[in-house]
């Protein structure tokens, strides 16, 4: 058994109480130990994504007691690559934190992202659901902390509204939690999927009421529509790092749609037909449209892009809902790229921030900057609208190609390319307002010109740019991979084998015998 595989859950954990206790005061070496961390989970979750790239399934029992009855870690392509992603991502926000100065301005900053890196990395990696909903509240925990980071009464009524809606998300999950376990006797993911087939017709009223809930409090952390009023307040408001590195958040809901609804509870099933095709595929053309419609009517930037990271969010879940190896592919090839792109937006609303003392979409005086800021936003808008040539529109193409032998293909390619037309005119609209009127307006006489952002910020923000041309670049690779993936997570074999039936495990009667002997 290895243990490589709960490094990037420990050392997060480690790092932040390390920055509390002994570097509280200073920010200088809180920025040190925290880089370092970040590098040595990309080091670490590289290393565990080329284990699982051969299709090789890690698994790691916590105190040594296997699944179902102790807590496992479970190591495969889906997870390792999320983690990966999580990693670099982490690294390029708290760059740009520390070069914009969003690190010093409120309290353990440093802290809060690696509890936050934790509970992301956490929720990638645990095998069981309980475990997932612990990871969850740990992610809610940190990151309101960083949602009020810095302070002010619109971030504070924003966090407020955002902790409310995860907090009766997290109280349909133990609803769920509990209805599952009433049924089946266990959480542990590989073990139910093995127990969920064997329920008998008549009795399955518990384990659909639990199978919709899980896809409610699945889709209320993806901010699928009608559950995404959290987000574009919370998102707006949130320092610009913050708001960034939540642009994995999301991706936390769909990743929890596609491991438990393709091994628990798979399009196969009998009891639990329907929910994808009848529920989800509809919610999210909507999520898609409303998402897009946002931003053609944002009036302001930051408000733009978090309804643009709604609008991503609708074409991922339109790729889940198809459930076939072909769209959960194309979803996860997508995945990656709206999180890079989204977190790229966020930080360049914040590079505008910095040099135009508002977000308004209306004309202002040029601002310091304005060419490098203006190439960054333009990149950025091509590829979170979906244009050529970046990812956008390659990961639009393989949805688009996953859709067509399904019956609701008119509707899908409808949706998505109006939806792609709105998008593009509410991203021209965005920046010719910011760069190209800005040269027609006079700035009032004797009004000091905000600086220019610190090269730091540029280069974090062109390092994510960078990597969505690599994963443009590289896309029949990744799409090869993200493949095999899909192909996995359809055929779980290896993965359940590997969870519950790990040579020298205890069975029930052994559990019970240990536990009789403890009590006498």
């Amino acid at each position: 058994m290895t243990h490589w595989i709960v490094a990037p859950v420990i050392l997060p954990a480690l790092v932040a109480p390390f920055i509390v206790l002994a570097a509280r005061y200073h920010i200088g070496i809180q920025r040190v130990f925290s880089v370092v961390g970040v590098l040595a989970l990309i080091a670490i979750a590289g290393g565990l994504t080329w284990q699982a790239s051969d299709g090789t399934v890690t698994l790691y029992q916590l105190g040594d007691w296997a699944a179902p009855f102790g807590i496992v870690l479970v190591g495969d392509r889906l997870s390792t690559m999320m983690v990966l992603l999580t990693a670099v991502l982490g690294l390029f926000v708290l760059l740009y934190a520390i070069g914009s100065g969003w690190d010093d301005r409120g309290r353990h900053f440093h802290a809060l992202f690696q509890f936050q890196l934790m509970g992301i990395m956490g929720a990638f990696l645990t095998g069981d659901l309980f475990n997932l909903f612990v990871f969850f509240e740990v992610l809610l925990i940190a990151s309101y902390g960083l949602m009020i980071h810095a302070g002010g009464n619109d971030r504070l009524r924003a966090g407020v509204q955002y902790v409310l809606f995860n907090l009766i998300g997290s109280t349909l999950f133990l609803f769920a939690l509990g209805a599952i376990y009433a049924e089946t006797g266990t959480l542990n993911m590989a073990d139910l999927a093995e127990r969920v087939r064997l329920i008998d017709a008549e009795e399955t009223v518990g384990i659909r009421v639990a199978a919709v809930l899980l896809l409610l409090v699945f889709a209320i952390k993806a901010a699928l529509v009608p559950l995404h009023f959290w987000l574009p307040s919370s998102y707006a408001e949130a320092p610009a790092p913050v708001a960034a590195l939540f642009a994995i958040m999301t991706k936390v809901g769909a990743y929890a749609i596609i491991r438990v609804y393709t091994l628990v509870f798979p399009p196969d099933l009998e009891v639990t037909q329907g929910l994808h095709d009848l529920w989800l595929l509809p919610a999210a053309l909507v999520s898609l449209a409303i998402g897009m419609i946002g931003v053609l009517a944002a009036k302001k930037l930051d408000r733009l892009v978090a309804f643009s990271v709604i609008g991503s969010m609708g074409m991922v879940m339109i790729s889940i809902a198809l459930f076939t190896p072909e769209g959960i592919a194309a979803a996860l090839y997508y995945i990656i790229h709206s999180t890079l792109a989204g977190a790229t937006l966020f930080l360049i609303a914040d590079l505008v921030r910095c040099s135009r003392a508002n977000l308004q979409l209306t004309p202002q005086a040029p601002m310091a900057g304005a060419a490098l800021t203006a190439a960054l936003f333009f990149a950025g808008a091509i590829a979170m609208a979906g244009l050529p040539p970046l990812s956008g529109f390659l990961g639009k193409l393989l949805v688009l190609d996953a859709a067509f032998d399904t019956d609701l293909v008119v509707w899908i390619w409808a949706v998505v390319l109006t939806s792609s037309l709105i998008s593009i005119l509410g991203f021209a609209r965005a920046g010719s307002v910011l760069f190209w009127k800005a040269h027609s307006v006079t700035p009032p006489e004797g009004e000091t010109p905000l600086p220019r952002p610190a090269p730091l910020s540029y280069v974090a923000v062109g390092g994510l740019i960078a990597l969505l041309g690599l994963h443009t670049v590289f896309a029949g690779i990744v799409h090869g991979y993200t493949t095999t993936m899909a192909r996995d997570l359809f055929a779980p074999g290896t993965y359940i084998e590997t969870v519950v039936d790990t040579p020298g495990k205890l069975s029930k009667p052994d559990i019970d015998k240990a536990a009789d002997k403890e009590d006498h």
